[in-house]
């Protein structure tokens, strides 16, 4: 199963997250995207997923935290114990011994990133 992470601020737009998508490898294969659970309901995530075809998947806060993950922002891990929304995201809902295959790129207006993981499923 691949799974596309998307962290991004509350004003991020449909392009934003498109864009850091695209820039870790696109859609082709994904079987959902996913984020924290208290952004799943952003209406850019929700047209994204629409576009892409696949389910967004909500990663409650607490299952992030502990995820080690090879990019570190500090204000991330201050505030859900992760270095990156995304690539803990995408290998928390990839499932069972999932592994990045793209790690976290951000969209030039730095309001998304993107990373994709594979894994056993959920």
């Amino acid at each position: 199963m691949k799974v596309a992470g998307l962290g991004f601020k509350r004003d991020v737009t449909l392009a934003s997250l498109r864009e850091a998508l695209l820039a870790a490898g696109g859609p082709e294969g994904l079987a959902a995207v996913a984020t924290v659970s208290d952004k799943a309901d952003a209406e850019a995530l929700k047209q994204l997923a629409r576009e892409c075809g696949v389910p967004i998947k909500a990663v409650a806060a607490e299952m992030l935290a502990g995820i080690d993950t090879p990019t570190q922002s500090n204000l991330i891990v201050e505030k859900f114990g992760t270095g990156s929304v995304a690539e803990a995201a995408a290998l928390a809902a990839a499932g069972p011994r999932a592994r990045l295959i793209a790690t976290r790129v951000v969209s030039q207006d730095r309001t998304a990133t993107a990373a994709i993981a594979e894994g056993d499923g959920a």
